[in-house]
């Protein structure tokens, strides 16, 4: 690119590069704060338009939630339905029908982000930005034209990508997230590789369609971040559904043939093993979409892992150079991001900002879900701090049972001596909604007597919640102690 006169430049008191979750937020919040904003963002959606959101409305959290929404529809027809007194002809599924519903949900929330841009005044520029020496960011349109924005302050919001193993290249049989939330029909069999939250969703929306689906996981411990005993009742249902992962698992190499996608790996003991299928989802990561974002000169460092370098406020230490989202340390989480861009933007415009790491709550949204914030048992007895727990079934609470959605609990986790919650886990129906419970109390400094002592709605799920908190001191009403 030429260098444009600085007089034929566009000023901007905030320039945002990426219109995800961070970024979006980080624009929106600066232009309330009367601040002239642009943000740049170079996404297309499935109609070739610009399609503001990031990965979370595309292709990451919304989409997948719909299509989640969509195959419990059908699983439960054929495996709750019955329990209820509700019978029918054989269930079927209009793969295509479904996969376009989830389109129109991302169009209407990606048009949504537009719409909100024109209403906060934020200008859009759609295309590819890279920053340049002196807060300068050049922008190549995709009509072909470049143009160069002068920003007071620029925010760094490029997200991230899919990792691509080396042997295993996205194609048509070997894909990414992307892939697999447009299939066009229900693959007879599906292998997944990684047991994340990626791969245990997408490969839970196809298991619920009637996809054979086997999740090879690299760690020896299923859902090693979460607390174990909800890692260990999560791995009990998802095998009642008919899930095979197979934990301690290195996949050593792919190979497309006629008959499917030939997966050669070693098992747990050490064995090698193969396995045939007709799709396979690499799903073992992401990293942070930070290539051709800055030019030479800039003098913001990127780490190890590609990511951004920035202090505890989110600045890179270059004047007026901020980065947030998945391009820079911590959870990959869109909430996080929204935390971090809101955070930024009033930083910017003198106000206080900040966002607290150890109140970021974590869900994934299986059947059952997981959710948890915090610490886990396993942590604080590796760091030393004591505490004390209690727990709750939901088997024991009336609303799941009514919902025939008995399985899993609530558990929380209290300092010994001064009772401040240090984390809550939970797995069962509904529990990315209750998690927020402890986040809202732990925010607060608030005690596990704090919750047990707040009055919750009966019959309600939250119960279990209340009851966990009185188990703390063994004083729960509906389970022995």
């Amino acid at each position: 690119m030429s260098e444009v006169p600085a007089s034929q430049q566009q000023a901007f008191d905030v320039v945002v590069i990426g219109a995800g979750p961070a970024g979006y937020h980080a624009a929106i919040r600066a232009a309330q704060l009367g601040l002239k904003t642009a943000c740049i963002d170079a996404a297309l959606g499935k109609d070739g338009k610009p399609a503001l959101g990031g990965t979370c409305l595309r292709v990451g959290c919304i989409p997948s939630k719909a299509l989640l929404d969509s195959s419990r529809q059908y699983w439960n027809m054929g495996h709750i339905f019955d329990q209820h007194g509700i019978s029918f002809e054989k269930p079927a599924i209009d793969v295509k029908k479904m996969v376009a519903r989830k389109d129109g949900i991302v169009k209407q929330f990606t048009g949504g982000i537009a719409a909100l841009f024109k209403a906060n005044k934020v200008t859009a520029f759609h295309g590819f930005g890279q920053l340049q020496p002196g807060n300068v960011v050049k922008v190549k349109q995709h009509d072909g034209s470049e143009v160069e924005l002068k920003g007071t302050n620029v925010i760094l919001a490029a997200g991230s990508d899919s990792i691509e193993l080396p042997f295993a290249r996205f194609g048509e049989h070997i894909i990414d997230n992307v892939g697999a939330l447009d299939l066009e029909a229900v693959p007879k069999r599906l292998g997944v590789i990684g047991a994340g939250v990626i791969g245990l969703e997408l490969g839970s929306v196809w298991k619920r369609l009637g996809a054979e689906v086997t999740i090879l996981e690299g760690l020896p411990t299923f859902l090693a971040a979460a607390d174990a005993e909800v890692g260990k009742v999560a791995a009990r249902e998802f095998k009642k559904q008919g899930l095979d992962i197979k934990l301690g698992c290195k996949v050593g190499g792919t190979e497309v043939k006629q008959d499917g996608v030939h997966v050669s790996y070693t098992d747990d003991k050490g064995a090698e093993q193969s396995l045939v299928v007709d799709k396979l989802l690499v799903a073992v990561g992401r990293r942070a979409a930070t290539k051709g974002l800055l030019a030479e000169g800039t003098g913001v460092k990127l780490n190890e892992r590609g990511q951004i370098e920035v202090d505890a406020h989110c600045h890179t230490g270059v004047d007026g150079v901020w980065a947030v989202g998945d391009c820079v340390r911590g959870p990959m989480l869109a909430h996080k991001g929204f935390e971090e861009g809101i955070a930024v933007a009033e930083l910017i415009a003198g106000l206080p900002g900040h966002v607290n790491f150890d109140t970021i709550p974590w869900v994934i949204y299986t059947e059952p879900e997981i959710a948890w914030v915090g610490k886990t048992e396993e942590q604080l007895k590796a760091e030393g701090i004591p505490y004390k727990a209690g727990s709750f079934p939901f088997a024991a609470v009336g609303r799941a049972v009514a919902m025939a959605e008995p399985a899993g609990f609530v558990k929380v986790l209290a300092h010994a001596e001064t009772d401040t919650i240090l984390g809550m886990h939970l797995v069962g129906v509904n529990v990315s909604e209750l998690v927020h419970e402890g986040v809202l109390a732990m925010e607060f400094k608030g005690s596990a007597d704090d919750l047990a002592r707040i009055c919750h709605a009966h019959p309600s799920l939250s119960e279990a919640v209340h009851d966990a908190a009185m188990a703390v001191h063994k004083r729960a009403i509906h389970k022995a102690n």
